[in-house]
């Protein structure tokens, strides 16, 4: 296995920051993320996030992020971008970026729960995912579809039956062990073995669920939250024995968005307990 970083997690640093850090700590490679981001003093993962390419200009900032990236001595995992699967202008600038940059592969955000019946918001997912996979392959490039609650495709289960009869060298599936806790869970061998050839790379976090409150009827409200890699509900060494059972040895993704630990050691200890759960 590989392992890189998802920026999402690094808001602190900025990008020459987290790569050289990363590369530092023995890190393979890092995942970057592009979206366009509301900003915000002190930088969130969400917004004001200093690791993160906007998406705007994306073009000209190309020849920046291939440098930080190679210059660090790191790989890149794939691209964490934010682009819709219907937005099929900025899917065809994502995908000629993922080329240039010799990334190989970048992700496409699904649509979520809400926006329709499900029905037709999983027919509309699917057709926009076919379009989609032919501009990969015009641009030599995978498309992947990562496991995430509030989503049309929140497990295995429901990724098997999106990219289901399309081409597995162009569109594959993020298996997220953090998000299955909030939705989408499956036993970690089943979900990894209906993957079958879909199964292109895996993101790693955790998340813990407590009692936030109580209702009218005495009923206990529970409230789910990111936590330390090895304090939440996902059984990681479970998940990675599953690994090691289907022959998984791709890219592994840290986004770690607790913050109990200091970035700067909880990376470093991420990086020290993935590989010990791997064997490596």
């Amino acid at each position: 296995m590989k392992f890189s970083v998802f920026t999402a997690s690094t808001p602190d640093w900025t990008p020459a920051e987290a790569a050289k850090t990363l590369a530092a700590q023995g890190w393979d490679g890092i995942e970057w993320r592009i979206v366009d981001q509301e900003p915000a003093d002190p930088p969130g993962f969400w917004a004001g996030n200093r690791a993160t390419w906007p998406l705007t200009g994306l073009e000209e900032a190309l020849p920046s992020i291939a440098a930080t990236t190679r210059d660090a001595g790191l790989e890149f995992s794939g691209l964490g971008a934010y682009v819709r699967i219907d937005e099929p202008s900025n899917v065809e600038r994502i995908l000629a970026a993922t080329a240039e940059l010799g990334a190989g592969r970048t992700r496409l955000r699904m649509p979520e729960l809400g926006e329709d019946r499900y029905p037709a918001l999983f027919a509309h997912a699917r057709a926009a995912l076919e379009q989609a996979v032919r501009r990969a392959a015009a641009h030599d490039v995978k498309i992947l579809v990562e496991l995430h609650h509030r989503s049309v495709v929140a497990s295995a289960s429901a990724a098997v039956r999106l990219t289901d009869g399309l081409d597995p060298a162009r569109v594959g599936v993020i298996h997220d062990v953090g998000n299955l806790v909030h939705e989408g869970f499956e036993d970690y061998t089943a979900g990894l073995q209906m993957l079958g050839p879909y199964l292109a790379h895996v993101h790693v976090k955790n998340v813990a669920y407590s009692v936030a409150g109580r209702r009218a009827d005495g009923s206990a409200r529970w409230e789910a939250d990111w936590a330390p890699l090895r304090e939440g509900q996902a059984d990681l060494r479970a998940y990675f024995q599953a690994l090691s059972s289907v022959g998984y040895d791709g890219w592994v993704a840290l986004e770690d968005f607790s913050t109990a630990v200091p970035l700067l050691e909880r990376t470093r200890d991420n990086l020290r307990y993935v590989r010990e759960l791997a064997g490596a």
